[in-house]
């Protein structure tokens, strides 16, 4: 599969559209993130049935303030519109394929029982 580019305007409508999201915050001018992207778009090779998508923090300030993204590159993973994890800093593909392994073993209806528990508190 392809990394897509996210904006705010399609960040609703690709949540709704896969169960799985890993994006990329990123910009131009910086250099872990270069380092980066290459290990971003052989993952997405090797996990078609994972939605991988940028989001450029220059042009899509709104996203990335959503995401309360302090560092670039940072790594948001989304399993059923809920984020599951964020790290700051690039990954090797090695951890990256190990998160998004855990992020697939997940068992969903613990995270949405401890979730509605949370908010009952």
């Amino acid at each position: 599969m392809s990394v897509a580019t996210l904006t705010a305007a399609l960040f609703a409508e690709t949540v709704e559209n896969h169960e799985i999201i890993i994006i990329d915050f990123w910009a131009a001018w910086c250099g872990p993130c270069k380092f980066f992207a290459p290990i971003f778009e052989q993952a997405a090779e090797r996990h078609p049935e994972v939605a991988f998508a940028k989001v450029n923090v220059d042009e899509e300030q709104e996203l990335a303030g959503m995401f309360q993204v302090r560092s670039i590159p940072t790594i948001a993973f989304m399993r059923e519109g809920i984020v599951i994890y964020a790290h700051a800093g690039a990954l090797q593909p090695s951890e990256l394929d190990e998160i998004i392994g855990k992020v697939k073993a997940l068992d969903m209806v613990q995270v949405h029982a401890d979730m509605a528990a949370q908010q009952a508190e």
